[in-house]
């Protein structure tokens, strides 16, 4: 058997007192797509990022080659041809696209930079199919534009092997058969790619081989081939479960909580009129940068807007984000790291954070409060390892999404908008946060749910708004549209959002 060009025995690594990955064993063979998959929790990311010398296990050893490393950190997986595309982005916001897709590889003459990065971005760029303008500022991007740098980054440093952490959270369904065409490629060049994802279908369209990873345990290695959804799901929860169930639908509704009318921003949101009743789900379905979040943000006064927002008949008297939470409307934004959580903070801390008014007393912390409703959110999402103080930036991704969610559900809001709920998220987590959102809407909260994958959409709402350039262009029943439907219909309004409204 050809000999792998990355191998790792017995890897276990310890966040504080918790064991998030135990004696993990994997080969990664030259020319494979070598899937990585497991519960949010399982410690897929966490062993991708060993992989990717991003995080340095507490126990093992790592192999390149038949070489054994002795130390293995980022510099050290670079200069062995290993590279990481992260989950969450690491990009530098003042920087332009070319100098953060080059970042330490510009090319100098005697130690002065030629400042050549935008031309070599725009060959890459040809040559992958990714295209963005080399000399914008990445702050100004998007989050799907934003996974496309690192995307590119990856590629431009030519690795033997890349390690791919949940890339095509952000990207739409053109994007991700790009990248996957991308990934083929490289394969077929015999270099190799570690696919860590949450896309079940992705995993048997794309890998070749896949690891199944649970409570931080691998629990095997096989063939794609063999494998399919259910033997998978399986897999991964120890049950033979299948995909996740959506809650059952409620249509009992109450009075209007949420009222919009004449909104527009300068960030394209134009809605005319827009209600959603106490205990009802609404869907916001659209393409990649219809302008769905910019609704969203102009409601909870995230953005500058003008119109009328009314929370159960109240119109609200500023505009502002304080003024809309003090109403009872919240927003779990689509960026958890940037906009969502205080990564330097513990979970306790960032479940408090927007509720310190009545958590305090003259201006001191009640702290056995505090960790109480942080201690009854964390049983109630399930989220994984159980510590109040345990830190965030640790935790996988799904469970820094249920701490988000669980931050802004301690407030017990009237209305709720969730932007992307399970960006980043597996089956399991999945179905515990769409279980969540059902026991919110029988509770009588209005919920706006927006999300990239129309199932999602479908699956929660009672009425989907089909979103075009920041406007609301029709309303569909969701129990009578399927996917392709929902997918054919958003197409014929594309560019028609002027004519539609």
């Amino acid at each position: 058997m050809t000999e792998p060009l990355l191998s790792a025995r017995g890897i276990g690594v310890r966040f504080g007192d918790v064991d998030v990955l135990s004696g993990v064993d994997i080969d990664i063979r030259p020319g494979e797509v070598h899937g990585l998959i497991g519960e949010n929790g399982a410690g897929k990311s966490t062993l991708g990022k060993v992989l990717g010398g991003f995080y340095r296990a507490t126990h093992g050893s790592i192999t390149v080659a038949g070489r054994r490393q002795d130390r293995w950190d980022t510099p050290t997986a670079l200069a062995n041809s290993v590279a990481i595309m992260h989950q969450e982005l690491q990009l530098v916001p003042a920087l332009t696209v070319a100098q953060n897709v080059f970042l330490g590889l510009e090319e100098n003459r005697r130690g002065v930079l030629r400042g050549t990065e935008a031309t070599r971005l725009v060959a890459l760029m040809e040559q992958s199919g990714l295209f963005l303008n080399p000399e914008a500022r990445a702050s100004s991007l998007t989050i799907a534009e934003q996974q496309k740098i690192e995307i590119l980054r990856a590629l431009a440093r030519r690795a033997q092997v890349i390690v791919t952490d949940e890339p095509t959270a952000s990207l739409s369904k053109t994007e991700i058969d790009r990248l996957h065409q991308i990934m083929r490629n490289l394969r077929d060049e015999g270099r190799s790619v570690i696919y860590v994802t949450h896309f079940l279908k992705d995993i048997l369209d794309v890998t070749d081989r896949v690891t199944v990873l649970r409570n931080g345990r691998k629990v095997h290695t096989r063939d794609t081939s063999g494998e399919s959804k259910e033997t998978l799901v399986s897999a991964m929860l120890g049950a033979s479960k299948t995909e996740t169930l959506y809650p059952e639908k409620t249509r009992d509704f109450g009075p209007v909580a949420l009222s919009v009318r004449d909104l527009l921003s300068p960030n394209g949101a134009h809605v005319d009129r827009l209600d959603i009743r106490a205990g009802e789900i609404v869907g916001f379905a659209g393409l990649v940068g219809a302008g769905r979040t910019e609704i969203a943000r102009a409601i909870i006064g995230a953005d500058p807007a003008s119109g009328t927002v009314e929370i159960c008949g109240k119109p609200l008297a500023r505009h502002s984000i304080g003024e809309a939470t003090r109403a009872g409307i919240v927003m779990v934004p689509e960026d958890r790291r940037g906009q969502g959580l205080v990564m330097t903070l513990p979970v306790r801390a960032n479940i408090s954070l927007p509720h310190l008014g009545w958590l305090s007393s003259r201006g001191v912390m009640r702290k056995t409060r505090e960790r109480a409703l942080a201690t009854g959110l964390i049983e109630q999402l399930d989220v994984r390892p159980a510590i109040v103080d345990g830190d965030v930036s640790n935790y996988s991704g799904g469970n820094q999404q249920k701490v988000l969610i669980g931050k802004w559900l301690a407030g017990a809001p009237k209305v709720l908008i969730l932007d992307e709920p399970s960006r980043g998220v597996d089956v399991g987590a999945r179905e515990t946060i769409h279980r969540e959102i059902g026991r919110l809407a029988r509770e009588g909260v209005a919920i706006l749910v927006i999300s990239s994958e129309i199932d999602e959409v479908l699956g929660l709402a009672t009425r989907v708004f089909l979103v075009d350039r920041g406007r609301l262009v029709d309303e569909i029943d969701p129990d009578m549209f399927s996917e392709a439907d929902v997918l054919a219909a958003l197409f014929t309004h594309q560019g028609m959002g002027d004519d539609a409204a």
